[in-house]
């Protein structure tokens, strides 16, 4: 697979990776990666176990070495920096808070092994507390709490030092999902509040979605993409990305020649794309959303508009999720599709009708190389 990984982040650089590599034994968990972080904002490191983000983020907080590279704070090699001299907070999926100590004094740890004064020792835990809106629950044991209340304890201890860096690897993973939910609200809401610079690691896309400005994709210790989520979506910089980024459908085509392909044997229109050659294999991606699905009654009524394409395809499944449905249908050539509409809008399919699937060639991204490897071996939604 082979990408150009735009960063159009703005601001001051705090954090650089350069050339940054581990490798344990034959096996490369983290692969010649460069990245820079920028002070003050919320980036997250998505992607499936193994792909290197773990990894990447342990080497930041100094728990693993790298095999090789470079990882500067303000333009100063860390590398051989003690991890408690790095001056980055740690949070966990487990709390790892300490069950003898209440909340005020597994909050107050930092500080007493550093041995700030009682004085200023009391005032920060007490903002600290403030902060993650615990104040009633200063004097509970964590055995004493759930575990949303748990891991807002842990945030606050890794905060109360003010590190210039929290790094934050699974932290709402073990927690339901309305809770991890309001957590994440009001991780974003802490963010905005104290302007730190926070390096987050999941592999929950819509979590992922929901926290950051950046997003780093990690797939085979590499970055395979770099950006904001909207960025990401509505232009994934290859097919990696649109795969494993949302929903997605892929239509394997053959460059015509500019602005025409073939699919499945009938012409398609398709975006100009620079080196797109006559007669080369190319992917379409559609997203559900962006396609819609007519019976053969409605699309006699609403002629093609123009900039836009028409598979004829059969229902397989209709499927209502509440504000939206989906509906599953497959091509004659065996291409499985996805339409997704709001439930408001109405999709009266059923399994077995023939449909006609239009997407607009502008909402269709084109893709040139794959690692086939990295998506389904069908063509159809992901």
């Amino acid at each position: 697979m082979s990408a150009v990984i735009k960063d159009n982040a703005q601001g001051k650089t705090l954090v650089s990776l350069r050339g940054l590599n581990k490798h344990y034994g034959d096996f490369t968990a983290v692969d010649n990666l460069d990245l820079e972080i920028q002070e003050g904002e919320f980036l997250t490191f998505l992607g499936s176990s193994g792909s290197g983000k773990s990894t990447t983020l342990s080497m930041l907080a100094g728990f693993e070495t790298p095999s090789s590279g470079e990882i500067l704070v303000d333009g100063q090699s860390l590398v051989h920096v003690p991890p408690h001299k790095r001056d980055i907070g740690m949070v966990f999926q487990r709390y790892s808070l300490f069950p003898h100590l209440n909340v005020r004094d597994n909050i107050g740890f930092p500080l007493a092994i550093r041995k700030l004064g009682a004085a200023e020792t009391s005032k920060r835990v007490d903002a600290m507390l403030k902060l993650v809106q615990l104040e009633p629950f200063a004097h509970r044991k964590p055995s004493q709490m759930s575990g949303g209340q748990q891991q807002r304890v842990a945030i606050a201890r890794a905060l109360v030092y003010e590190p210039r860096i929290l790094l934050m690897d699974e932290p709402l993973g073990a927690l339901d999902k309305k809770l991890r939910e309001d957590l994440q609200d009001e991780l974003r809401q802490l963010h905005r509040r104290l302007g730190i610079t926070i390096v987050y690691v999941t592999h929950d896309q819509e979590e992922a979605m929901r926290l950051s400005q950046r997003i780093a994709i990690f797939s085979h210790g590499k970055i395979v993409g770099l950006g904001s989520g909207y960025d990401l979506y509505q232009n994934p910089p290859n097919a990696f990305v649109a795969s494993f980024l949302g929903n997605s459908n892929f239509l394997h085509v053959q460059a015509n020649s500019n602005g025409a392909a073939s699919f499945e044997g009938q012409p398609v229109a398709i975006r100009l794309t620079p080196g797109l050659s006559a007669q080369q294999d190319a992917l379409i991606m559609v997203r559900p959303e962006k396609a819609l699905a007519l019976s053969a009654e409605q699309a006699s009524r609403e002629p093609l508009p123009g900039g836009w394409n028409e598979v004829v395809a059969k229902v397989g499944e209709v499927l209502f999720l509440g504000e939206s449905q989906t509906c599953h249908v497959m091509t004659a050539g065996g291409t499985e599709l996805t339409v997704k509409a709001l439930s408001a809008a109405g999709m009266p399919m059923k399994p077995g009708d023939t449909v006609r699937v239009r997407w607009a060639v502008a909402d269709a991204c084109i893709y040139t190389e794959w690692a086939q490897s990295d998506l389904s071996k069908s063509a159809g939604a992901h």
